[in-house]
């Protein structure tokens, strides 16, 4: 038996659409019949069960204490301890029950939204019917390895990433990777290497659902090397970044600090200097001064309002991690999609023009200079790189020769 590690080098990355379901199943080391239980066992202990790991997680301990993580925060507590030490009870407790508000509020809001995002995990299938040894078996879809062949019908959910080896008015939704609202169709053709994840009919994918039909296919990808799981990983690598709003706070905090500080030391120095009043009065009264000017209510007002945003959108089924992001969410006021409501990267690309009679269909994508025109037969016709080029590069002739002839239109 070669070893599945060895094999699948026969096929680049993870272009399984490109290749026929034969080459699938020579490349995995599988046959159409199914694997034998024994084999099934050893591809177990080589890549694992097949579900989605879980996120790294962080100590509740140390979620909360990243709400403190804010100048002004700081200066609160600050505060808080001065006051404590001039002996004013209530004071203290005020900013500190501000602190605690605006920390809990931020701990439980992340709380609900990491709960959020782990319900991910549970768009896989729950079971699969696989082939093992010739014969049809229903078993948990955490056992499924590569190289399983997995017979599908109307009602299923892809329990890994399939290669198509048969499709019978075969329909899946894929809503959930591609936002394409309708059925895609399934068929067993190979397609081509640069084909859109929402473009390759041989596949179906993990976590998807098939809507109509009957099917069957060769397992290429299970747990976290399926898409679904490639859409996991990416949520582990999100970069925090800063929002407007925190980073004008933080530039606010350290700015009322300093103001602050160097008011209450000119204060200090003027009354005992120029008044000659007694320092240790003087001192405390500064110090009650410069507590006195920090302003305890922002941080609440300021977390109460983000809180307030978050909930109007999870009532919209929308999930905001960190608080500070709805900030940014509320600044956007128009948000461009296609009809089925996807983000797209705005790049249109004409396919076809019509000139003189004649039926011109355009290779290309996006903003890429790089493109192929073909006549209706299919034929490439004359390609020249300068026809690509900026307008700004373009001589006079080249732009009379390139509108002469059709190209993309970009």
């Amino acid at each position: 038996m070669i070893a599945l590690a060895e094999q699948s080098t026969a096929v680049p990355g993870r272009q399984w659409h490109q290749v026929t379901g034969e080459v699938a199943l020579s490349a995995l080391a599988a046959r159409a019949s199914g694997l034998s239980a024994v084999e099934a066992l050893r591809r177990m202990e080589q890549h694992g069960p097949n579900t989605l790991p879980e996120l790294p997680r962080q100590h509740w301990s140390v979620r909360l204490l990243r709400q403190l993580h804010n100048t002004l925060i700081y200066v609160l507590l600050l505060s808080a301890g001065v006051s404590s030490l001039l002996g004013d009870v209530a004071d203290t407790l005020v900013i500190l029950a501000v602190v605690v508000a605006n920390a809990a509020i931020g701990f439980v809001q992340e709380g609900k939204a990491e709960k959020a995002i782990d319900a991910i995990r549970g768009l896989l299938a729950l079971e699969a019917e696989v082939l093992r040894d010739g014969h049809r078996v229903r078993l948990p879809a955490r056992e499924v390895v590569p190289g399983d062949v997995v017979l599908l019908e109307a009602g299923d959910k892809v329990p890994a990433d399939l290669r198509l080896l048969e499709a019978r008015n075969l329909k899946a939704q894929e809503s959930i990777l591609t936002g394409e609202a309708v059925a895609v169709e399934k068929a067993t053709d190979v397609v081509a290497g640069e084909a859109l994840l929402a473009e390759r009919a041989d596949m179906a994918y993990s976590g998807t659902l098939v809507i109509s039909g009957q099917g069957r296919g060769v397992v290429v990808a299970t747990g976290a090397a399926t898409e679904m799981g490639r859409i996991n990983g990416m949520l582990s690598r999100i970069e925090t970044l800063t929002t407007p709003l925190v980073a004008q706070m933080d530039r606010l905090g350290r700015r009322l600090s300093a103001a602050i500080v160097l008011t209450a030391m000119l204060l200090l120095g003027f009354g005992y200097f120029v008044r000659g009043m007694d320092f240790a009065e003087l001192f405390m009264a500064v110090v009650g001064l410069a507590v006195a000017a920090i302003p305890e209510g922002l941080p609440a007002v300021l977390t109460i309002s983000l809180a307030i945003g978050v909930q109007a959108m999870a009532r919209q089924n929308a999930i905001v991690r960190r608080l500070p992001a709805i900030e940014t969410l509320s600044s956007v006021s128009v948000i461009c999609t296609d009809k089925t409501g996807t983000l797209t990267l705005n790049e249109m690309t004409v396919a076809s023009v019509i000139q003189h009679g004649a039926v011109l269909s355009l290779e290309g994508a996006g903003y890429s200079p790089v493109g192929e025109v073909r006549d209706a037969g299919g034929e490439l016709l004359e390609r020249e790189r300068t026809c690509w080029s900026s307008p700004e590069q373009e001589s006079s002739a080249t732009t009379r020769r390139c509108s002469s002839r059709i190209v993309s239109g970009r």
